[in-house]
């Protein structure tokens, strides 16, 4: 996979000219972020459908709380007849504290991924299902053809890492340093072991947060956001592992939570940015993205691109582009 993320934090036209540019510059899939907050994943991608003509489409990734399960494959099956089979379900449980703000409390969230990707594949396949689990489906069917839609996993904890090997089409390690994606290829791994043959071997796709930009201190600066909102939100295990102190991590998922977002960007650190970012010129996105590539298939470039996001998508796509002539 060449992969992208577009975040509709901006308008749906924006993300649809954006998409259309990435197509040209040479990447194969595209994804759309899921959060109440930003506009509507499914709109922005059914124009994409209209305006592309190659690109594998997807949300990155959709969580079943908010939506019932099987009403999310429904929307993606509708992606899939409307771009002519490139809809790509990329499904994960959900940031915590967003949910929390639904007044949504996130149960369960292994098994209720799951459960969504085993019965959106039956969906998929044209049978009526009836489900008991974390939730309830009774004898529900789609009335239109779909075919095969591949499912990837959004994970980033030991479990949700385990079972995405062991289950799903792909992996999307939520991740942007070669230590954490070292560890969570070693969990895939051991999902892998349990897999059944019949399914294949899953694409393991680094889901890591970039931003690229002709000068080195743009392209950190723009990082700053969405690196706090990994920080604020990150295991202590993961901290420990790169040094980053958990006071202020704790502070920073604060601020967040509050919706004190400047206090928040302002505390990240460079050592945070290190961690959970890929931040700086094409040359240094490119040595990072080969040491990712270490541990996984294939990179998807997400949020938040850089300073400049259209001239981020084509220095992005030459970092990749850098990476391919060296391997």
């Amino acid at each position: 996979m060449r992969g992208i993320e577009l975040t509709p934090e901006i308008p749906v036209q924006r993300v649809v000219d954006l998409g259309s540019l990435a197509e040209e510059a040479g990447f194969d899939t595209v994804f759309v972020s899921s959060h109440y907050n930003n506009r509507d994943p499914f709109q922005a991608l059914a124009r994409l459908a209209a305006e592309t003509e190659t690109v594998r489409l997807g949300p990155g990734v959709a969580n079943p709380y908010e939506t019932h399960p099987v009403t999310l494959t429904s929307q993606v099956a509708t992606l899939a007849e409307s771009s002519d089979d490139r809809a790509v379900f990329g499904v994960g449980a959900g940031d915590r504290s967003t949910l929390r703000n639904l007044g949504i409390d996130r149960e369960r969230p292994l098994r209720r991924v799951l459960e969504t990707m085993r019965v959106a594949r039956r969906l998929f396949a044209g049978e009526r299902v009836t489900h008991d689990g974390t939730f309830t489906v009774r004898d529900a069917g789609l009335n239109y053809d779909v075919g095969d839609v591949p499912v990837y996993v959004g994970a980033q904890g030991p479990h949700m890492l385990r079972m995405a090997g062991k289950y799903a089409d792909g992996v999307l390690v939520n991740a942007s340093h070669p230590a954490d994606v070292s560890w969570s290829r070693d969990r895939i791994e051991e999902g892998i072991e349990e897999r059944e043959g019949s399914l294949g071997a899953p694409d393991i796709a680094v889901y890591a947060s970039v931003s690229v930009a002709a000068e080195e201190s743009a392209a950190r600066a723009a990082a700053r956001p969405p690196v706090a909102f990994i920080a604020g939100g990150a295991d202590e295990h993961v901290l420990d592992r790169h040094g980053v102190d958990a006071e202020t991590a704790a502070r920073i998922g604060d601020h967040v939570e509050a919706g004190r977002f400047e206090d928040a960007f302002d505390a990240v650190t460079g050592r945070m940015l290190d961690a959970f970012s890929v931040a700086g010129t094409v040359e240094t996105v490119a040595a990072r993205f080969e040491s990712l590539l270490a541990h996984a298939d294939s990179v998807v470039v997400g949020a938040p691109l850089g300073p400049d996001r259209s001239r981020a998508v084509e220095l992005a796509a030459e970092a990749i582009d850098q990476v391919d002539e060296n391997r």
